[in-house]
């Protein structure tokens, strides 16, 4: 055992790693090896880690890697989660959770397997809208985990890219003896959720002595999480949430589609169209289908009416479609297995064969809501269509047309419609089924020459997913739309008059229906290849302070990403309109066109580490029992963005025994990722105020503020990936006092206190100008006599231009889309503090007591904003944009929108005899959101803190009890005391908490 080994307290969750001296004698443990160094036998006290134990891991019933990384409070929000269940394929779907330490971003956290990288989730999700990866924590089997390692500081110098906020270290079970089956079965109250899972694990010393043979499985099931299930995820109008509040008639909270069985459509005109002298279009042939109550202008069927004009953002809002129309999930149903295996073998004394094999399956099933069409899809009616109101008098097949309004003004021939804005409720509910696998497969040698530690391995590993769900065609919606026979799609009937929000009353044929969906499917496959070779000694000489470690290494990796989408969306299949001959790149109506994407590289590394010993307790120096010193470097060369260096240098400086200072300074760096460098165009839909129509509504007087502004559309960015982009760059400085009291009697207990202080600056973060702010620049230039190029717009139609009358503003249309495109921006600047205590306790009267307290807390978290953002926000700040516009990219974003400025885990366990008992809690510190403002004071609408408790009790059977021994039983509970995720806009905030009531669980395990 080392002067400076790691001492892992087997308290609550989440221990920090301690040094001890090995005087302390019989409180000594065997050396533990953790992440943030490469020289075995040095384990680095200057770097703060985290460590979770395997006893700890099951204390929580944690069952996938999200519920567990979610109870370290350095983790961050997690961006990627299983609750997020967006309505196209165009971000990651299904069983997939992301980690962000610090809250620095997806991507900027490493995460190992026993050690080595391991390959990325093979679906991007838009980050601050950027694609980024993320380890899929859910593919890491948790069952079968042996400790988690996290390394709260930067370590790009030792592990490479990706590396900017820390590492995690996820170590498996390798070195089993014996066997174990566990059973567990929970589920959360008051809900449809139901959950089982079945572990086994297995393992067998060689004869010989010279070798080992471990393997792990499990395999789980989990029912869907309903939307229905919960007030606070059951209804997308949550204005009834905020009853009692100013917010209570927020348009912003009202999230039902605006796409309903009540449409607008346009009919190819250039006069207003009028049955009897009645107009029933506007003079460019935009006419709606309302009920009655909504306004009338002709009655098509008692309650339902065809009105000239468009939809009306205010008097038709009773009109949109809510998503408890339908059955939806808020978690998808699950599958998931997991397999592990691992061996090795002495070849002679000297050399040692190992190896590792992991599997993992998953796949989900969940429902979205029902298909809509957009604007921009541009499906046109014919004028022969059976059920267009204007179509021709006399049917191709020779009969009066029973639907072509009566006393037309115009010709017999008809005219064609297209649709603007149409929900296909009647085609029910979106099935989507997202199945994900990853594969691992190593195999190296190690071994001891010259008095050196050597080692090389050869990893391969890749991801695919594969996303299936069914879409309306555009092609087979116009097909359907232009029958002849009643046979034909009608979208001119409206919904349900009865209760406008909730479904079709009045769908179209079941088979016409069933004809309209086709099977859409997206395959992603990412892949890592890995080769390395590393040699380290711990006395590689001996100097006045002891042992000099040093470690050499180099790596060779090569990386492939491929997206291939549907035919449908990536340009292969158009669609023409029949009728306009109006080309699109998707056959989907609302669905944007994504090209494939196939990217790969190589990158190839060398790095060194010194751990050099300055002073040891034997010098007897006052005030320094003892100095160590971490030397290390890296470079990397990468064939497509060029070539990066960073150095690390960390220090720990014991003042007396039991109190050490240490700290660090880091240089890191995260490379373009394959998507961003590779992807050719891509446009993404995302609903963004129009603020120079709310400032038209304000000078109008028909909203009292911006808050109450519903302008908000989808709104198309075109984003272009840019070769030419360069790695973010990063410098990370820690330092931190462990202190350890030296003074309490062994009878009376150990405790460590902790405290480390870090900051973090990133320089070229990847990024975009945002079509948000495209927009707000727009508001704000034409406010000044001009305009945003990269902003287009339609032409104003009569409508709109009647919006403006009398406001002093020029009219616009509605915008088409806003070009972007990925660069390196300015910097961002995060910082924070860490504190930790632990406490062990061993009496034989009264059991044995663990203590363990750990909190985080964000000081700043701060993005430079670049010259255009600051030109918005100087002109907010001096009044010529309104102050209630939202600008994004520039700001402390501690305390905004699911980054909460203080977050902490604690828990107790107390053991006596066979019996324990386990209580573990965690705390989420209050944030705001900035889409609720309160009018008063402009503040934003803050989401109060919350704790959750989780309670177990657990019995180890005796070895004489029979058939029962060798079992345990535990049964516990987790959030306790059944606490909602507090109230936020969408709900509950899903990259912070997640929405399950109070869960509770039995769990068996049999060791033979």
């Amino acid at each position: 055992m080392l002067a400076t080994s790691a001492l892992c307290t087997v308290a609550g969750l989440a221990t920090p790693v301690w040094a001890q001296d090995a005087a302390a004698g019989p409180e000594a443990v065997e050396e533990v090896v953790v992440v943030g160094s490469q020289i075995q036998g040095k384990v680095t006290a200057a770097l703060p880690v985290t460590m979770v134990t395997a006893e700890q891991i099951q204390a929580t019933a944690a069952g996938s890697g999200d519920e567990l990384f979610r109870t370290i409070p350095q983790a961050g929000n997690v961006q990627f989660n299983s609750s997020f269940l967006p309505g196209s394929s165009n971000s990651a779907r299904g069983d997939v959770n992301s980690i962000s330490l610090r809250n620095l971003g997806t991507g900027n956290t490493l995460v190992l397997l026993n050690g080595r990288r391991t390959v990325v989730h093979p679906t991007t999700q838009a980050e601050s809208l950027v694609p980024v990866f993320t380890y899929n924590t859910n593919a890491i089997p948790v069952a079968g985990l042996k400790r988690v390692e996290v390394l709260r500081d930067g370590a790009a110098a030792i592990y490479g890219s990706d590396a900017v906020a820390g590492v995690i270290n996820t170590v498996l079970q390798t070195d089993y003896d014996g066997a174990q089956l566990e059973a567990q079965y929970g589920f959360a109250e008051g809900t449809s959720m139901r959950e089982g899972r079945l572990t086994g694990l297995i393992g067998k010393e060689l004869e010989s002595g010279r070798g080992n043979v471990s393997a792990f499985f499990s395999t789980e099931r989990r029912s869907g999480l309903i939307d229905s299930d919960q007030n606070y995820t059951r209804f997308a109008d949550r204005r009834g949430l905020f009853v009692g509040t100013e917010f209570e008639t927020a348009t912003s909270l009202d999230t039902r589609s605006t796409s309903s069985p009540f449409g607008q459509f346009t009919a190819r005109t250039t006069t207003a169209i009028r049955s009897n002298g009645v107009a029933v279009t506007g003079a460019t042939g935009i006419f709606k289908i309302v009920p009655s109550s909504n306004g009338c202008a002709l009655t098509l069927s008692p309650g339902l009416c065809i009105v000239s004009g468009a939809l009306n953002v205010t008097n038709d809002r009773n009109l949109r479609q809510e998503s408890a129309a339908v059955k939806s999930y808020t978690v998808p149903e699950l599958e998931r297995y997991n397999f592990f295996g691992a061996a090795h073998y002495d070849l002679n004394d000297d050399i040692t064969f190992f190896s590792e094999l992991g599997y993992y399956y998953a796949k989900t099933h969940g429902l979205q809501g029902p298909n809509a069409v957009a604007t921009s899809a541009s499906v046109t009616i014919p004028a022969t269509g059976y059920y267009n109101p204007f179509g021709a008098a006399i049917l191709p097949n020779g009969q009066v047309n029973p639907n072509r309004l009566p006393g037309l003004n115009i010709s017999a021939a008809g005219v064609p419609v297209t649709i603007n804005t149409y929900g296909l409720v009647d085609v029910g509910a979106t099935p989507v089924d997202v199945t994900n696998d990853q594969v691992r497969v190593l195999g190296g040698l190690r071994g001891k020459h010259w008095g050196w530690n050597w080692e090389s391995a050869a990893v391969y590993s890749e991801a695919n997913v594969e996303d299936e769900s069914f879409a309306v065609s555009a092609t087979k919606l116009q097909a359907a739309l232009s029958l002849t026979t009643p046979d034909a799609y009608n979208p001119f009937n409206g919904g349900t008059l009865s209760n406008l929000s909730y479904g079709d009353a009045t769908p179209s044929n079941a088979a016409t229906l069933a004809g309209l969906q086709v099977p859409i499917t997206r395959k992603n496959k990412t892949s890592l290849a890995l080769w390395d070779f590393k040699i380290n000694r711990p006395d590689i000489v001996t100097i006045w302070g002891g042992d000099v470690g040093m470690a050499l290494g180099v790596e060779v990796r090569h990386e492939t990403y491929r997206d291939d989408r549907d035919d449908r969306i990536d340009g292969t299949i158009l669609y023409t309109d029949a009728v306009t001959g109006t080309v699109l790149g998707s056959d989907l109506p609302g669905t944007s066109t994504s090209p494939d994407v196939r990217g790969k590289r190589t990158v190839a590394s060398a790095y060194a580490e010194l751990a050099i010993p300055v002073v040891s307790p034997e010098m007897d120096i006052p005030f320094v029992d003892r100095l160590e010193i971490q030397l290390a470097g890296r470079a990397e060369h990468y064939d497509d963005v060029g070539d990066v260096a960073k150095p690390k240098i960390a220090g720990a400086w014991d003042i007396v025994p039991g109190l050490r200072l240490r700290g660090s300074y880091s240089e890191g760096f995260r490379a373009p990722n394959l998507e961003q460098i590779n992807v050719t165009q891509v446009s993404r839909s995302n609903n963004r105020q129009d603020y120079y129509f709310c400032e038209a509504d304000l000078r109008a007087g028909r909203i009292a503020s911006f808050n109450a502004c519903a302008r908000s559309k989808a709104t198309r960015a075109i984003r272009a990936g840019n070769p030419d982009l360069v790695p973010e760059t990063s410098t990370n400085l820690s330092y931190g006092i462990v202190f350890q009291p030296q003074f309490i009697p062994p009878e009376l207990g150990r405790a460590t206190f902790t405290v480390d202080v870090w900051k973090i600056k990133q320089e070229g973060i990847i990024g975009v100008f945002g079509e948000g702010n495209g927009v707000i620049l727009d508001y704000y230039l034409r406010l000044q006599g001009s305009s945003n190029p990269k902003v287009h717009r339609a032409a104003p139609t009569p409508e709109e231009i009647a919006a403006f009358a009398g406001t002093g503003l020029a009219p616009v249309g509605e915008v088409l889309s806003v070009d972007d495109q990925y660069v390196n921006q300015l910097p961002q600047v995060a910082q924070g503090v860490d504190f930790g205590f632990i406490y062990s306790l061993d009496t034989e009267q009264f059991g044995d007591f663990d203590v363990n307290f750990d909190l985080a807390r964000i000081d700043k978290l701060y993005t430079r904003p670049t010259t255009q953002i600051q030109e918005l926000l100087d002109a907010r700040a001096a009044g010529k944009i309104n102050s209630g516009t939202v600008i994004t990219g520039a700001s402390d974003l501690v305390g905004q929108n699911g980054t909460p400025e203080w977050r902490w885990s604690g828990s107790v366990n107390w053991r006596l005899g066979n019996f324990s008992i386990n209580w573990f809690a965690t705390h989420v510190g209050e944030f705001y959101s900035t889409t609720l403002t309160y009018a008063a004071t402009g503040e934003f609408y803050e989401i109060p803190a919350t704790t959750r408790h989780n309670l177990s009790f657990t019995y180890e059977f005796d070895d004489e009890d029979g058939l029962m021994a060798g079992t345990r039983l535990r049964v516990g509970a987790r959030n306790l005391f059944d606490r909602d995720p507090p109230l936020a806009p969408g709900g509950y905030a899903g990259t912070v908490y997640n929405p399950y009531a109070r869960y509770l669980y039995v769990n068996v395990r049999k060791s033979f």
